[in-house]
């Protein structure tokens, strides 16, 4: 049985961070090393994510929730961009909003079939 933290290092560490690199990148013009140094990981990697050959995750994309989780990436962005946050803040921002706003369950419950337990539904 996989528990919930695994979906979130599987399916939502990796989608955030091609999300926000391609945030950082395109709307805020940061260089690709400059993101790279930012995450604590290869310019590769960044690369990676912009061409979304990483951080792919369709149970996330085609959630009805996925606009509500990217409104929320982008003010990480601009945070992070505006040096007012840095990048391990937001990654624990955004995974406390992933949970609190259902998305979190509902990746559970479509990869597992089985239904979510209380700790992917809540921050408690």
């Amino acid at each position: 049985m996989k528990i919930p933290c695994e979906i979130v290092v599987w399916n939502v560490l990796p989608m955030i961070r091609r999300e926000f690199a391609n945030e950082l990148v395109n709307t805020y013009n940061m260089p690709q090393a400059e993101v790279a140094r930012r995450f604590g990981v290869t310019d590769a990697a960044i690369s990676q994510y912009l061409k979304k050959k990483r951080g792919d995750s369709a149970l996330i994309e085609q959630s009805e929730l996925y606009p509500q989780f990217m409104d929320q990436i982008k003010k990480s962005a601009k945070l992070v961009a505006e040096d007012k946050s840095d990048f391990p803040s937001e990654m624990c921002r955004l995974c406390v909003v992933v949970k609190k706003s259902g998305l979190l369950a509902e990746i559970y419950e479509q990869q597992t079939g089985t239904k979510a337990p209380k700790c992917a539904r809540s921050c408690e």
